[in-house]
């Protein structure tokens, strides 16, 4: 691992590697291993829109001449060069999702909406938030806490508590029905319906530090999670890992 501390991580689908987001910076996997990208900022929030295309928030590094905290930024070269849009010096996002309905992040006291990267508006889960993932399309979000998930499936304008859900630290959707979970003590859980019910699967053993997946062109799920010291990787929907 690049970083003691990692935040995020995630595939990006112009080159189709992995990026790990860190206290440390953004790093990609070459073929050799982890090679950095762009400036060291201490990227808390951090999730990818599109190829190419991705959003954070954080702290610079020493001789980062950008703010801090520094708001909501944008890379639209896979983090080589990062953008300022709004927010700076004023919000450190501690967990980031995008969805064709905007960018939705958390920074420790409220969960704050963007359809531009500019204005933002506050939305209101009935639980104190952990992390949050959003459907591709926008309708679902997803919030984890310490009293269970809670959903919206209109934006975030309203939301529920999921009954009978499993505790989860973190969610991710690979599409728009699929769901994928991972709980405090590293068990994981699939959802195929946009986070409605869930199916246990196999365990990373370990509590998580991020998580992401993918459908693959031969039907398969792919999910990548970071425990402490590795990243591992499952290609049959959570049931086994390897790193």
């Amino acid at each position: 691992m690049p970083s003691d501390h990692v935040h995020g991580v995630a595939f990006n689908p112009a080159d189709d590697k992995v990026y790990l987001a860190t206290h440390d910076g953004l790093f990609r996997y070459d073929d050799t291993g982890p090679v950095r990208v762009g400036p060291v900022i201490d990227l808390m929030g951090f999730t990818v829109a599109g190829p190419d295309h991705f959003y954070a928030s954080g702290h610079p590094g020493p001789g980062v001449d950008m703010a801090n905290p520094v708001g909501l930024i944008e890379s639209t070269d896979a983090g080589e060069t990062w953008s300022t849009l709004s927010r700076e010096g004023q919000t450190d996002f501690h967990t980031l999702t995008a969805s064709a309905a905007g960018v939705t992040g958390f920074d420790g006291t409220a969960v704050l909406n963007t359809t531009d990267g500019q204005a933002w508006t506050t939305l209101s889960p009935p639980v104190a938030t952990f992390a949050l993932a959003a459907s591709p399309d926008g309708t679902t979000l997803l919030t984890t806490s310490q009293s269970g998930p809670a959903r919206s499936t209109d934006g975030g304008k309203t939301w529920a508590l999921v009954p009978e859900a499993p505790l989860l630290q973190l969610t991710f959707f690979a599409d728009d029905q699929t769901v994928v979970g991972v709980a405090p003590d590293g068990n994981m859980f699939l959802s195929t319906d946009a986070g409605t019910t869930w199916a246990a699967k196999g365990t990373v053993s370990e509590a998580p530090e991020a998580v992401t997946a993918r459908n693959q062109p031969d039907g398969q799920l792919e999910i990548l999670v970071v425990i402490e010291d590795a990243l591992l990787r499952s290609v049959d929907g959570g049931e086994t890992f390897t790193s």
